[in-house]
Order: structure tokens, then C-alpha cells, then sequence
């Protein structure tokens, strides 16, 4: 990732400033939950604080984020709808995938938020992103115990 790529958007700035983090015996402990990219980037670079689900969770407090495998979401056109209607920049150029990326709190689930990227039945407000050194492993549906 280059230095340009961890900026925040003049159009749209970081909601967290907080640096990389690093593995601790304690994350291991924790759930993750599998996010396409590039949506889980963009969560974990503090920009994206909602997490749309079509279902409720009652889970609060630390989860992993795994980029999910699936290169879908990948192609040029998101990148653009990204850039030109959620106004983020500097993305980067390629992204990880099939691994835990980053850490983020889940602070609430809800079912309306004024947030730009609230659009599903639930949304899960986030917040504290931070990323974490890239390390693979399998992702799955649902929250899970990474292997990691």
C-alpha cells in the first residue's frame, strides 16, 4: 500500500486516524466476519461506518475483518461509483484478499442511520478502525473464530 493510498479524501475525511495496529495474543480470541472488497478496506481505513447486513446482531464490541476472497466488487466501475458518489480517493490499486485485514468495534445495530453508507434492512454502526498486519486464512459466512 503506498502512502498516497492511506490518505483521507479531502471530499471525504477519516473517521479514525488511529495507525496500524499489531497482533496481540488476545485478537486471536476474537470473531471475525468476512467483508468483500474493496468495502473492507474501506472500513478498516475508517471511511466506511456502516456495515449493511440483512440481519440483526446483538454482537458489540471488537470484530476482525476478513477481506472475503470474492474478487466481484473488484471491477473498475465500483472503484469509480466509489471515487465519484461516496467521494473517497486514493484507493489502492490492488487490494488483499482471503485474510484478516483489520479490527473495528460494532457499536450498535439498526435498522436507520443517516450515514452515507447506511443502505440495507440492518446496518451496523462501526467505529475505532484500525488495520492489522495482513494474515491469511479462510473466511466464512456468518460471524466466525478465524484460524489464524
Amino acid at each position: 500500500m503506498t502512502a498516497s493510498s492511506r490518505r483521507a479524501s479531502p471530499c471525504m475525511k477519516r473517521k479514525s486516524r488511529q495507525p496500524a495496529s499489531r497482533w496481540t495474543p488476545g485478537l486471536k480470541k476474537l470473531k471475525a466476519i468476512s467483508i468483500r472488497q474493496p468495502w473492507a478496506w474501506l472500513v478498516v481505513n475508517g471511511y466506511k461506518d456502516i456495515e449493511n447486513r440483512t440481519w440483526f446482531t446483538k454482537l458489540r464490541g471488537p470484530v476482525l475483518i476478513h477481506a472475503g476472497a470474492n474478487t466481484e466488487d473488484l471491477q473498475p466501475e465500483v472503484k469509480k461509483y466509489i471515487e465519484r458518489k461516496l467521494k473517497v480517493t486514493h484507493l489502492p490499486d490492488a487490494f488483499q484478499i482471503g485474510g484478516i485485514i483489520g479490527i473495528v468495534t460494532t457499536a450498535d445495530c439498526v435498522e436507520r442511520h443517516h450515514s452515507r453508507w447506511f443502505n440495507g434492512l440492518f446496518g451496523w454502526v462501526l467505529a475505532d478502525a484500525r488495520r492489522l498486519p495482513f494474515k491469511v486464512c479462510k473466511g466464512q459466512l456468518n460471524f466466525f473464530k478465524p484460524d489464524v
